[in-house]
């Protein structure tokens, strides 16, 4: 058995969480959906392009107010989106200096999500695809002080590179607890960055593990690693991820599948099925 939850900075942390990107008018539904299906984490964005955050808390509320769980069940993981991100419907002044336009949406968040702080505040993307500008450091010493009043309890990027990754680590007051990427199988499921967050103490969420990677899916090697544990292609793929330390995230609008993700918590891979899936689509 492996547990459902780690520990980290005090915070109590689902090793699976459901992501609420791309759901317009069925987020609400999805949420309370995934809620009762047993998922206790939560990611989102004040990104209302792809997200509708506000949705989320609705959701929330609704499951406190039927006695489904409490706020203290529930880890909550929202993020800042530059300006190039966002459609028409922006969170912030985008005339403001970047460290106002982090406070107005963090507000903004909060209120949205209907609480008083939250769990995770990810940089939701660096302004450009090579290093760091001074846009996204004055993003991140934003992202501290808001840390520093405890709003949220830990910080974290999504869509870094490694590079990227490692000067943040190098040159940051309060370095990043999470890195989230889209994973590739066949760029080793992002090992290069994984490798850095496992020999720092950084914890990989991974997106997109089932989406990124559907010719990987259809690999005869994971059809038999599947029959052999009598379990479903997607539940091997989840399985993999938390056996190599990631989180992983799914966005699964069936409550079927909710479920059957979720159940992948009672048995474990073989290491060499792991370093098999790990090879999977490389070269």
């Amino acid at each position: 058995m492996t547990e459902r939850t780690l520990a980290i900075d005090g915070v109590k942390v689902p090793r699976f969480l459901y992501g609420t990107a791309w759901k317009e008018d069925q987020t609400q539904h999805l949420v309370e959906l995934a809620l009762e299906s047993g998922f206790r984490g939560f990611d989102t964005a004040n990104q209302r392009r792809h997200y509708d955050e506000a949705a989320v808390g609705l959701a929330i509320a609704a499951s406190i107010a039927n006695g489904l769980v409490t706020r203290e069940d529930v880890f909550l993981q929202t993020k800042f989106t530059f300006r190039r991100g966002q459609d028409h419907r922006l969170p912030y002044d985008p005339g403001a200096p970047v460290p106002i336009q982090v406070e107005q949406s963090f507000a903004s968040s909060l209120g949205h999500l209907g609480v008083e702080r939250v769990d995770s505040y990810l940089l939701h993307g660096p302004t450009s695809s090579a290093g760091l500008t001074p846009d996204d450091w004055a993003a991140w010493r934003a992202m501290e002080a808001i840390h520093d009043s405890g709003l949220a309890r830990m910080l974290g990027v999504s869509n870094f590179n490694l590079e990227q990754l490692q000067r943040l680590w190098q040159e940051a007051r309060i370095r990043p607890r999470f890195v989230q990427n889209r994973c590739y199988a066949v760029r080793g499921w992002d090992r290069p960055v994984r490798e850095f967050c496992q020999a720092n103490g950084v914890v990989y969420q991974g997106f997109s593990l089932l989406t990124a990677n559907r010719q990987t899916l259809a690999a005869t090697e994971l059809a038999q690693i599947a029959a052999r544990h009598g379990r479903t292609i997607p539940q091997i793929i989840f399985r993999f991820a938390i056996e190599v330390g990631m989180i992983p995230l799914t966005g699964t609008s069936d409550g079927d599948h909710m479920r059957a993700d979720l159940d992948v918590f009672d048995f474990r891979l073989e290491a060499a099925e792991v370093a098999t899936i790990e090879g999977l689509g490389e070269g």
